[in-house]
């Protein structure tokens, strides 16, 4: 396995790879042998955090029920090597599709207990490294909240906490709450974020606009630099928008101000050595002062190894400005 540099999550014990593997269609887009060559080419790279969760595959007709954890738990039992990489999963999702059960309550302690359950059964380990909460439900008190998911803490099920999709004020005031009571706060948040300027007014997920989802903003980024709070960032290279071969949601950022992006990118790639604008799309996240790990979603074994690729950039300040501003 080739040796990169881990980084630590501040406030944990985990030391992770610059990059996050995003596994959603493991078992559905790609299953057996297909699937664990990803896992393998992903290792082998250097990678070692993988993201997943308890909502993914439910919508898709070749996936299923919890399909996505447990391609990642066959995998982690394909090469033996659950001690070496660091799993987040999210639970406490809505009922968003059919065939997605939820209580309307879906942060009710029940729910999450039941959420983590199932979410360690597919994935065959006792224990998630961060477990994450997939959306928030601003009718339930940060109390409830935090007090239910410190209960899985105390029991040895989750080990570090993080908020998916939720606003900062509210991240902020479940920590405080934590604190306050000698609990676990969040520790890292999963938003959409990416060098590329969307079209839409909410952030887009699979099935378009979603105004549940959260896309940072200049303001949230000032914010985690001022804090050195890690994010997770979803869709980083905006659907492949800044590769050679984009997805159907590419054409969502389609516009000057991101093909002037797009176009910088590939520039400063080449005087850089012949890096593509899809690994500066990437390098361009990392190179915030803060602790930030774009996460990967390909499922093309190409796409894969060349987006690990992006590890091998460092961007100055002024070219991330000069990436962004022109």
């Amino acid at each position: 396995m080739t040796a990169l540099a881990l980084h630590r999550i501040p406030g944990t014990d985990l030391d992770v790879s610059g990059l996050c593997y995003g596994v959603m269609q493991f078992n559905a887009r790609v299953r057996g042998a297909e699937m664990r060559e990803l896992y393998r080419i992903y290792r082998a790279a250097g990678g070692n955090f993988f993201d997943t969760a308890h909502a993914y595959n439910f919508w898709m007709k070749t996936g299923g029920p919890g399909e996505s954890e447990r391609g990642l738990g066959e995998c982690l039992a394909a090469f033996g090597d659950r001690g070496q990489v660091v799993i987040a999963t999210k639970g406490g999702h809505f009922d968003f599709i059919p065939g997605y059960p939820r209580s309307d309550d879906y942060l009710a302690p029940g729910m999450i207990e039941s959420d983590v359950s199932d979410s360690l059964n597919r994935l065959g380990t006792d224990y998630i490294d961060i477990y994450l909460l997939h959306r928030d439900d601003p009718r339930r008190t940060v109390a409830s909240i935090m007090d239910a998911l410190n209960a899985q803490v105390a029991r040895g099920r989750v080990r570090h906490l993080g908020a998916s999709n939720w606003t900062i004020p509210r991240i902020e005031e479940a920590n405080a709450y934590a604190a306050a009571h000698g609990l676990k706060g969040f520790v890292i948040a999963q938003q959409q974020w990416s060098l590329a300027e969307s079209n839409d007014p909410y952030p887009l997920n699979l099935r378009g606009p979603d105004p549940t989802c959260y896309r940072l903003n200049d303001a949230d980024v000032a914010w985690h630099e001022r804090r050195q709070f890690p994010v997770m960032a979803y869709t980083a290279t905006a659907f492949g928008y800044f590769g050679d071969n984009p997805g159907k949601n590419a054409p969502h950022y389609e516009n000057p101000v991101s093909r002037g992006r797009r176009d910088r990118a590939g520039k400063l790639g080449r005087e850089l050595g012949g890096f593509t604008a899809n690994q500066v799309a990437l390098a361009y996240l990392r190179s915030f002062p803060f602790p930030a790990f774009p996460i990967l979603g390909t499922m093309h074994p190409e796409h894969l190894a060349d987006a690990m690729g992006a590890l091998a950039i460092t961007l100055t300040e002024a070219q991330r400005t000069w990436l962004r501003e022109g």
